[in-house]
């Protein structure tokens, strides 16, 4: 009995392993889908897509085009072919150091295909070969993610930028959008808020550096600016306020840029309302390192560029009828008398010569040949956007309000 049970169970066992082995071998044969399969997989592994060959050749000082070209294999007749092609877009001559020349050879002939030499930050010069060399300037190919971030202000917008993991390039753009609202050197307080909306540019998956400001937020003590990119016409492009006028003014709100103010508050600036006989200061001090460079606040003309008394070294610039600024105590000259400027042009560098303790620029405005506060002065608003124009503007400048949390 014991026996049958045992003979019944062992036939059992053997029946479903069979049954099993049948199934196993019908749909994992040879022919059937576990080998095709395996067979698919050790073929994607296998044999990788050619590619072309390309070259990235740094500039160095003292490289020159000629020497670049023939030290990745091109010939002086062909790098010479490349060069006159590409002289009506752009003098390879002009190569910066610390730029690259990135050139593609094809990958079936080895023969040269494209040479591509990144201008700025913005532009790229490529020529290459089709049917004949040809040359053109283009926009470099970036990938662009639009990123939000801010900070609170505990020594300087600068501090709190790096504390927050934002590029110093990106606060740097944020300040020059605000530079003719906010003065960085004297205007942050402690618990100053700022937020802003920017891109960040990426080549072949890496990041490469900031781009536009697109939309920013500065409350300074309590008071809120607010800006946003707008491109209303061809002749109408920048930044505006949340009304629509150009944030772009007159005057900058200071004489010194953010980027040479950055470290933390600036200590010794002042302005005395009354003349004091004994000084007859009447100005504002910028506290700043020897050499730092000092920018006109406006278009105009140098009126004088020498040596003037206590001043030591000082620039003056006519603005119109009705304005003139001075900039005192500078170590040096970057400009002429008769020298026309434009707004944030280099007009000196900061010193300490004439009747001063330490290096610092004395800043002087005037209006109508008597100086006034150049802080507490009233700028008429920027161009507004035309009223057909205002609706596009409202729409974008609702989605970059959302982006900044309104």
């Amino acid at each position: 009995m014991v026996t049958s049970k045992v003979f019944k169970y062992s036939f059992l066992i053997i029946f479903v392993l069979a049954i099993s082995g049948f199934f196993f071998f019908k749909y994992n044969s040879f022919d059937g889908n576990f080998v095709r399969d395996t067979v698919a997989k050790e073929q994607q592994l296998v044999e990788p897509p050619e590619l072309d060959r390309v070259e990235l050749i740094e500039i160095v000082n003292g490289s020159t085009y000629g020497e670049l070209m023939s030290g990745v294999g091109i010939s002086a007749d062909l790098a010479n072919q490349i060069y006159k092609t590409a002289t009506d877009k752009y003098d390879l001559v002009k190569i910066k150091v610390g730029h690259n020349l990135e050139i593609t050879f094809d990958k079936n002939t080895d023969q040269f295909k494209q040479l591509v030499y990144k201008i700025d930050s913005e532009d790229e010069l490529a020529v290459y070969q089709n049917s004949e060399l040809t040359a053109e300037i283009r926009p470099i190919p970036y990938e662009v993610k639009i990123v939000t971030k801010g900070g609170v202000v505990e020594s300087s917008m600068y501090e709190a930028a790096l504390k927050n993991n934002i590029d110093e390039r990106a606060i740097i753009a944020l300040a020059d959008v605000f530079q003719w609202t906010i003065d960085f050197a004297l205007d942050p307080r402690v618990n100053d808020g700022f937020k802003f909306v920017y891109e960040e540019r990426y080549l072949n998956g890496e990041y490469q550096m900031p781009g536009r400001v697109l939309a920013g937020e500065y409350v300074n003590a309590g008071q809120k600016y607010q800006v946003y990119y707008f491109e209303e016409d061809k002749d109408n492009v920048g930044y505006f306020d949340e009304n629509g006028n150009s944030v772009q003014k007159m005057f900058l709100k200071a004489p010194v840029s953010f980027r040479y103010i950055s470290s933390g508050f600036t200590t010794g600036a002042r302005y005395i309302e009354a003349f004091n006989i004994s000084t007859g200061h009447r100005a504002v001090d910028y506290a700043a390192k020897s050499g730092t460079p000092i920018r006109s606040v406006g278009d105009g003309t140098v009126i004088m560029a020498s040596r003037n008394g206590s001043y030591g070294n000082m620039v003056k610039v006519r603005h119109n009828g009705t304005y003139q600024t001075n900039y005192g105590h500078m170590s040096k000259f970057a400009v002429k008398q008769g020298n026309k400027v434009k707004q944030g042009d280099i007009i000196g560098y900061v010193g300490s010569t004439g009747l001063s303790t330490g290096p610092h620029l004395h800043y002087e405005m005037e209006k109508n040949g008597v100086k006034i506060n150049p802080l507490l002065e009233i700028q008429p608003p920027g161009r507004a956007i035309k009223k057909e124009n205002k609706p596009r503007f409202l729409t974008e400048m609702q989605q970059w309000q959302i982006a900044l949390g309104k």
